[in-house]
């Protein structure tokens, strides 16, 4: 039978049991790592969230029950003791535990809880599948990593709370009943009991919320939002996330960028120890994909795109000269004193791999330690035509090339592919090194090839840049927004914008996405009224908690770094979720469904 406390009570974590109580007392709570009984002497590793000490049962000192508790211990009972502290025998020292010079001698003991042997091992090596960590998962909390992580998660979320307080930022709560949004990820439907045939919908984000409160006057605003897409799930995506949301009023995109690296310099130095200087480096969008194929480049490593289309007409390959001719590109990488490294089945591999990315194939070009050249195309060139290309691509003897001719951004994007793949496989990538920059004037608007239509490049309340809108109503692709994206290795942080703040404007970026005016006041009347009130010009930002965590510590998946994630299929195993709810309760929301879906599993 379980024990109560009985006034017992705790003097120190595990893992706080230092050399200053060496001779003095201790009261320690936690649970049984491992137990190893020597004959006459029980050695027991205490483990709570701080980490283990060593507790010791010896039978010449412990009267008979209390020692026969100690003999009764199993991994993961709850215990309680009391003991004296002393250094261990230098023989015995364990230098993998940070308390391992010393341990505790057991006085009095109680088994709080017993245990039955776990599903899943309490340690950090073990390598159960996912599924069965998931369907235990507060078993699987109990290992030292995990326990770690959501200690820094907290130590991450205080330091940004007490940058945005320091900066002036008041936190806010905003509503989780919403209503549904027409652009971006499917929305979560809540039916309403109160009004049959309505739903409300769960948030992908508070940014008509945050844009409100700038109009009441609020002018900084942060909260940490809970936040839910209906999208397929994805190691690096969660149905339900949390991220810090800010908003500012009167400000330009400089002020906001500011405000943001300055969170992230503050949970770099007070979590990782690491100085983030600052200003960050801002690159433009074009830039971004004209060097590295990539919107959120990793720049820990060079190997930059070369747009080698000048050398293209008459050289005499024809994929070359036609994608030119067509107003595409020819463009390459080179990963020098590489052409060694790859046997031409890899590179076919790497060819089929770029294929992946909608071009028609990836050509590739070697000059060897020799001088010799290897080529899947060099036969069509003429030798003075294969010497311009060499030179432009600065080729020297052990170098490779691989090349993509197409139309310039989809060919441009397959060679971001492709640098980041040879990237990973030559070895090129430093690791703990922290590149965080801005990506800034990203196009406003992109082509939807499915819906035949333009849509919002970030989200459509994002202002576009002042001297761009004499382009609105004749060259939309080429209009630019005030908007900017945070990236870290590669890795998209957050995004932001300056909001549009004029009601007019606002209406007409509606029309430009394809809503009739009578759509776009049933859809968003609330905001198109507030606006007519004195909307201070604003902007803002947020970033995902969970992506940062999933970052600090090296974690292949966000299901690392969140207390209680869900599987890639959007369910829980632990708690059965989605689940059947009674016919009584779909009654009261006035739902049925279709007896074909009903029976889908």
């Amino acid at each position: 039978m379980a024990e109560f406390l009985d006034g017992w009570k705790r003097d120190c974590m595990c893992a706080e049991v230092d050399a200053e109580r060496v001779g003095k007392d201790v009261t320690l709570f936690g649970w049984v790592q491992r137990a190893r009984n020597m004959g006459g002497i029980i050695f027991v590793w205490l483990r709570d969230r701080s980490g283990i000490v060593q507790v010791v049962f010896d039978s010449n000192v412990l009267d008979p029950d209390t020692y026969a508790l100690g003999e009764s211990l199993r991994n993961e009972f709850v215990l309680a003791i009391k003991g004296s502290v002393r250094l261990r025998n230098e023989k015995d020292i364990n230098e993998s535990l940070a308390t391992g010079r010393l341990e505790v001698v057991v006085q009095e003991a109680k088994i709080l809880n017993r245990a039955e042997t776990p599903p899943i091992y309490i340690d950090d090596d073990a390598n159960e599948s996912e599924p069965l960590r998931m369907k235990y998962r507060y078993l699987d909390l109990r290992k030292p990593k995990l326990q770690r992580t959501m200690a820094l998660r907290s130590q991450v979320m205080n330091a940004v709370r007490s940058h945005m307080i320091s900066e002036g930022f008041t936190e806010f709560e905003t509503p989780i009943l919403t209503r549904s949004t027409p652009e971006g990820a499917r929305d979560f439907l809540v039916p309403s009991r109160l009004h049959p045939g309505n739903c409300y919908a769960l948030p992908q984000s508070p940014q008509i919320y945050k844009q409100l409160l700038m109009v009441a006057g609020m002018d900084r605003y942060f909260q940490f939002a809970r936040c839910f897409r209906d999208e397929d799930s994805r190691a690096d995506r969660q149905p339900e996330f949390t991220q810090l949301d800010l908003e500012m009023s009167f400000v330009e995109p400089a002020d906001v960028q500011t405000v943001v690296e300055g969170a992230f310099a503050r949970v770099f130095r007070d979590v990782m120890g690491v100085d983030i200087p600052l200003p960050l480096p801002r690159m433009t969008w074009k830039d971004a994909m004209e060097k590295y194929g990539s919107d959120k480049p990793d720049t820990r490593y060079d190997m930059t795109i070369q747009d080698v289309s000048a050398f293209a007409p008459g050289c005499g390959f024809s994929v070359f000269e036609n994608s030119v001719q067509d107003g595409g590109i020819v463009a390459g990488i080179v990963a020098r004193q590489a052409a060694g490294r790859f046997s031409r089945k890899e590179i076919d591999t790497l060819g089929e791999f770029a294929k992946t990315y909608h071009v028609k194939g990836m050509a590739w070009l070697s000059l060897q330690e020799d001088g010799t050249v290897r080529s899947s195309f060099a036969k069509f060139l003429s030798d003075d035509k294969l010497r311009e290309l060499t030179d432009a691509l600065e080729l020297e003897r052990g170098d490779i090339a691989f090349l993509i001719a197409d139309r310039k951004l989809v060919a441009l994007t397959a060679l971001g592919q492709v640098r980041g793949r040879v990237a990973r496989e030559l070895g090129l990538i430093e690791q703990g090194k922290y590149n965080l920059f801005w990506v800034v004037e990203f196009p406003l608007m992109e082509w939807n090839e499915e819906n035949q239509r333009y849509v919002s490049a970030h989200h459509p309340f994002t202002m576009p840049m002042e001297e761009d809108f004499h382009l609105l109503d004749t060259d939309l692709p080429n209009v630019r927004a005030k908007s900017y994206d945070l990236v870290l290795n590669g890795v998209e942080m957050g995004s932001g914008s300056i909001r549009i703040h004029a009601s007019d404007l606002q209406e007409k970026m509606f029309g430009l996405l394809g809503f009739t005016h009578e759509e776009a006041w049933r859809r968003f009347g609330f905001l198109l009224e507030a606006f007519k009130y004195g909307t201070p010009p604003h902007g803002g930002f947020a970033f995902g908690i969970d992506r940062l965590l999933m970052m600090l510590t090296d974690s292949d998946s966000l299901r690392d770094v969140i207390a209680f994630p869900k599987m890639q299929n959007a369910s829980c195993l632990m708690m059965n979720t989605p689940d059947e709810v009674s016919p009584d309760q779909l009654k009261l929301l006035h739902i049925t469904f279709d007896a074909d879906d009903a029976a889908a599993p």
